[in-house]
């Protein structure tokens, strides 16, 4: 070759001839080809089972915690349409009191007319038959302006205290239309997830529906066994404690604390109370979950938990959101039967403790109240332990 020749790279084309490297490239990408058209087409985009279960749960928490909110706007409204209620009766009443004081006014100024009574003069006096019937005259006038003084500031002290109702009335409507407006979102929102999950639901097969099942199954199997640690670790620690009150001589009378955290009565009045709680959520078991209800019927979490207590004779707030103030907070390696479990950041649900890992709630629509373990949706979902008595 001569030295002023450069060497072509390799893979060019020479006299129509492909070299061996461009021809195994060519012949690489007609077999991909070949196989890509021989393959079966694509799925329509169909979620895995795992996508499904994870969507679908996502979807009921969703719709719990806008349960919750509902609930809120419906306390509210209910509140704020009593306080409409009452102010229309008060104004009711403020109109008959400045019809009255008007009519009072009226016949006032209807006996001046009749009498003739009007402002002293030197006419009155020559008129006047004697000097007796002109003081007879301007007594009774006396009389009659004072009344009608007083009439005339029990009118206007009405006509304002009407219109100052009226005008609260007033605002008060405004704030219900808003309340019913709220309510009626935050109830569209419930039915658009919990249909959204149903929709999802209704896509899977039986085979599908199956796996679904065995998966839910093997989570509650987790959830009982974190339960039984926890009671394990509890039972240690009682009878370590136990060990300790012995050791010191103290005995069960000085040193022991009941559920409460406190020794003595206070502990044992806890325990009484938490325990006509257990017994009412009990009697619960097998009650479907019903969005917004608090019994006797169905509940959802937050109306369940209010229900439970109030049979214990403690009242408890509608909402979760509040229902977590209302009370002592405790860890929760010093839960106790009575307390109350709150899961998630947002504070959507809730359930009651009755022991050994275990609680009663109502869990999502389309399930019943039931027992289960606290660790349900791992440990990481509890919020907080509250203790409400």
């Amino acid at each position: 070759m001569a030295p002023h020749r450069k060497p072509r790279p390799a893979g060019t084309r020479m006299a129509g001839i492909r070299t061996p490297g461009l021809a195994t490239a060519a012949l690489t990408s007609v077999a991909l080809l070949s196989q890509t058209a021989n393959a079966a087409p694509p799925a329509d985009d169909k979620p895995s089972l795992e996508e499904v279960e994870k969507k679908v749960d996502d979807l009921y928490r969703q719709a719990e915690s806008a349960t919750e909110k509902y609930n809120a706007v419906k306390e509210k409204t209910t509140k704020q349409r009593t306080r409409v209620g009452t102010l229309l009766d008060e104004v009711a009443q403020r109109t008959q009191k400045l019809n009255e004081a008007r009519e009072r006014l009226g016949s006032f100024a209807a006996a001046q007319y009749r009498t003739g009574a009007s402002a002293p003069d030197t006419t009155t006096f020559l008129l006047a038959d004697s000097p007796q019937d002109y003081f007879d005259q301007t007594q009774l006038m006396s009389r009659l302006t004072d009344h009608q003084k007083d009439a005339v500031d029990a009118y206007v002290t009405e006509q304002a205290d009407t219109t100052t109702k009226r005008q609260e009335a007033s605002q008060s409507l405004e704030t219900l239309t808003e309340s019913q407006s709220a309510l009626k979102t935050a109830k569209a929102t419930v039915q658009h997830k919990l249909a959204t999950a149903r929709e999802l639901l209704s896509k899977l097969t039986a085979e599908e529906k199956a796996r679904l099942a065995a998966i839910e199954k093997e989570k509650q199997a987790a959830a009982d066994r974190k339960a039984e640690e926890l009671a394990r670790q509890q039972a240690a620690a009682a009878q370590q404690a136990a060990q300790q009150d012995s050791a010191s001589g103290t005995g069960s009378t000085s040193g022991s604390t009941g559920p409460s955290g406190s020794s003595g009565s206070a502990g044992s009045s806890y325990s009484t109370k938490a325990g006509k709680a257990l017994a009412f959520a009990r009697a619960q078991i097998g009650k479907p979950y019903v969005w917004g209800a608090t019994g006797p019927g169905s509940y959802d979490c937050s109306g369940f938990t209010q229900a439970v207590w109030k049979a214990a004779g403690v009242t408890l707030p509608r909402t979760t959101y509040d229902q977590v103030n209302a009370g002592t907070t405790v860890s929760l390696s010093n839960i106790q039967p009575g307390d109350l479990v709150f899961f998630y950041d947002d504070i959507s649900h809730v359930g009651l403790y009755v022991g050994n890992g275990m609680m009663i709630h109502a869990p999502k629509p389309g399930a019943y109240v039931r027992e289960e373990s606290i660790f349900y949706d791992g440990e990481s979902a509890i919020h907080s332990v509250v203790r409400p008595a």
